[in-house]
């Protein structure tokens, strides 16, 4: 037996919640699979899977061999079919992370439509807009957004990410539109948690900059949050236009210091650097990248 047959035997130990189960599931005797476990244990160097004669748990560096085993499994099995067989449909699970907002709002969309392309394919989606490690969580993909810091990972260009300063209309009526960065400094302002500190950047027509310390009346982890918070009349907030667009386009918010530029950021597919990128996780990209684009549909309804 060579290794890739030992992890699929650990793998049916994992699934099965113990050494006799997944004996009985495979239609071999006990200490024939407990023999690969321990094959594969001494050819590691590790204890995958603590046991005794009544239980068997998995050990933290079990769980993680067992994600990537997954990984290895699933590409092996793909990489055969689509060597005999280039034309079949993709299958087996892509698991991907993504922001909540971004991914409620817009990917969701998407991936209904990816998902009836490849109804064959399983999609494991986890929405949070705290960065995951790609390698631990076995993940095969993340669409991020922001500036990439992690070097172990590889990211293709998916669509550009534009912001806006805006607040209701009821609010400016209340407390005057301001005219410059500094007027900010004397209005309520709403803020992203995530940012990381109070500091919004504007650029004026000569490319001067203008740093800008605020102080927040509401803070949240939350952009759909802070843009109802906007609309209602709680302040001024600094959003993604993915997050304003529909409110400008209904006249909830109004864009203000449109003469002014702020920094544009980029979403990214993000995956970790391996040799061999699945056709699932290939197709999804690409599919992304043509559907979202250097001017997405959300800007577009703004120009």
């Amino acid at each position: 037996m060579g290794q890739l047959e030992d992890m699929q035997a650990f793998i049916r130990i994992v699934e099965a919640g113990g050494i006799g189960p997944a004996a009985e599931q495979m239609g071999i005797a006990p200490s024939a699979i407990s023999r690969r476990l321990a094959l594969l244990e001494s050819r590691l160097g590790v204890t995958l899977i603590n046991r005794t004669t009544r239980t068997s748990k998995i050990t933290e560096v079990g769980q993680t061999y067992y994600t990537r085993s997954l990984q290895v499994i699933n590409e092996v099995t793909e990489l055969n079919t689509i060597t005999t067989d280039p034309d079949c449909s993709i299958h087996g699970t892509l698991r991907l992370s993504a922001p909540l907002s971004f991914g409620l709002s817009h990917l969701a969309r998407a991936l209904d439509t990816f998902a009836k392309e490849h109804p064959e394919l399983t999609l494991d989606i986890d929405f949070s807009d705290h960065e995951i490690d790609l390698i631990e969580g076995g993940f095969d993909l993340a669409f991020r957004i922001g500036k990439l810091n992690d070097s172990s990972l590889k990211a293709r260009r998916i669509s550009p990410i534009r912001f806006n300063i805006c607040a209701s209309p009821e609010y400016l009526k209340q407390h005057g539109t301001p005219k410059t960065p500094d007027d900010l400094k004397n209005h309520k302002l709403l803020r992203y948690a995530l940012y990381g500190n109070n500091n919004w950047k504007l650029i004026d027509e000569k490319g001067q900059h203008h740093k800008i310390n605020t102080t927040s009346k509401m803070i949240a982890n939350n952009g759909d949050f802070l843009n109802d918070m906007a609309i209602a009349g709680h302040g001024i907030l600094l959003t993604p236009t993915f997050i304003s667009w529909k409110a400008i386009a209904m006249g909830e918010l109004t864009p203000i210091l449109q003469n002014y530029k702020l920094e544009d950021l980029y979403a990214y597919a993000v995956y970790p650097q391996t040799h061999y990128l699945s056709q699932r996780v290939r197709l999804l990209i690409d599919f992304l990248a043509e559907r979202f684009g250097d001017n997405p549909y959300w800007d577009h309804e703004l120009n």
